[in-house]
């Protein structure tokens, strides 16, 4: 895997953590890649543009118009010279700019302008990297498609100890390395992937849903993307943004997930249900909305929908990996082993709706993972990204250890 020959803006923004930049352009330079920094001018006041001019080889930009020389410094060109944008590190200011496409200044002119993929590194102190508004403002950033690159545990500048640490430099650069790797592990493989809920209609306008937002689906989908694989992602109604290059199928209902499923399932290696299919759906459905009666109360009946996971997990071959996943309110394990028994799935993805910060609707999620063997991992309250990375990291083995036939191509 490399950036050798790669193109590389370095984006540095004003944050005592400025200082690894250094260390972040010397890598990248070591790795091969033609690195420009555009610096902001609060940046500026922590390390100086000419130590990474010095380490890059080249002038840092810092304003649209250089006075000493002249030049106009075209934020469109610079943009589109980039085959990747890397912001590290990201200041709480700066994320705030790029989620509300606010555009005082170069680096923020450079990122409206992006046509590659831009990956996005905070580091703040940890109060600020907690609060709402820079959460919202991450979660923003995510739907637009960008690539965070979370900040890790330690001690701060503040001297607080906490989240908020810029990510290493190797990890910055092994995370570019993975997006633009040679030899990417799921590379012609390809993957199916489900994500949000399905509804379910009663009538027009009405209908019996779920609070299933789609986000671990489609950090799952974004995942196996990064790591190569040719994704396909079908999900039901979300408000998310599809992760780029996947082809995206939308849904409504669980008759249409399936029908989505089985058109793609043979084909695919990967198969990941973490959608939150409607077990029942109305029999009958009403073709104008129905009015409030007198009496009081109204009885829907329901009839069970067709079992997509199951059905899929009797049709499953030799080299496909099935991957489940079991939301659960009680007898958690329990419920999740015999889900994985029946629906013959290669590996089961646990959560517990009573586990504070997971499930539904968050941007974090608590799993514990249990395969066919009844081995089981438990792992801590983490960005569903970074879970994500989790279970594709127990998905690349059981492929390179798959005997038989190889559906989405080539080992």
């Amino acid at each position: 895997m490399s950036i050798r020959g790669k193109h590389i803006l370095l984006g540095v923004c004003g944050s005592i953590a400025a200082y690894k930049a250094a260390f972040l352009v010397r890598l990248f330079v070591k790795s091969g890649a033609h690195v420009q920094v555009v610096m902001t001018p609060d940046a500026t006041q922590f390390i100086t543009p000419l130590t990474l001019a010095t380490l890059s080889g080249k002038p840092v930009l810092v304003d649209y118009f250089d006075a000493a020389t002249g030049t106009w410094n075209n934020h469109v060109h610079l943009a589109l010279a980039a085959d990747a944008i890397v912001v590290a590190p990201a200041s709480a200011n700066t994320l705030a700019k790029f989620a509300q496409g606010l555009c005082d200044n170069l680096l923020c002119a450079v990122y409206l302008s992006a046509k590659s993929p831009v990956f996005i590194a905070p580091a703040m102190d940890l109060d600020m990297w907690a609060h709402g508004s820079t959460q919202a403002n991450i979660a923003r950033l995510r739907s637009y498609g960008n690539r965070i690159i979370p900040p890790g545990q330690g001690e701060l500048a503040s001297g607080l100890e906490g989240e908020g640490r810029l990510a290493e430099p190797e990890d910055i650069l092994a995370t570019l390395e993975a997006y633009f790797g040679e030899t990417q592990p799921l590379a012609g493989k390809k993957a199916l992937v489900t994500a949000g809920p399905t509804y379910e209609a009663i009538d027009p306008v009405r209908y019996i849903g779920n609070h299933s937002s789609g986000k671990m689906g489609y950090a799952l989908a974004a995942r196996l993307s990064l790591l190569g694989a040719d994704v396909t992602l079908v999900s039901g109604p979300t408000h998310l943004k599809p992760p780029a290059g996947v082809t995206y199928i939308a849904v409504t209902s669980a008759g249409e997930m399936l029908d989505a499923c089985l058109t793609h399932f043979a084909q695919s290696a990967i198969t990941v249900m973490s959608a939150a299919v409607a077990d029942y759906t109305p029999t009958t459905v009403a073709d104008r909305k129905i009015k409030k009666g007198d009496d009081a109360g109204m009885i829907i009946e329901l009839t069970r929908t067709t079992d997509i996971l199951a059905t899929l997990g009797q049709r499953k071959q030799k080299g496909q990996v099935l991957v489940g996943f079991a939301l659960e309110t009680h007898d958690e394990l329990d419920h999740a082993k015999e889900k994985l028994q029946k629906k013959n799935l290669d590996f089961i993805v646990l959560n517990s709706a009573r586990d504070e910060g997971a499930g539904f609707a968050n941007d974090t999620n608590k799993i514990t993972i249990i395969d066919r063997n009844g081995s089981m991992e438990a792992f801590g309250l983490k960005p569903k990204q970074d879970v994500a990375r989790d279970i594709c990291a127990r998905i690349i083995p059981l492929l390179e250890t798959s005997a038989g036939s190889n559906p989405g191509g080539p080992a």
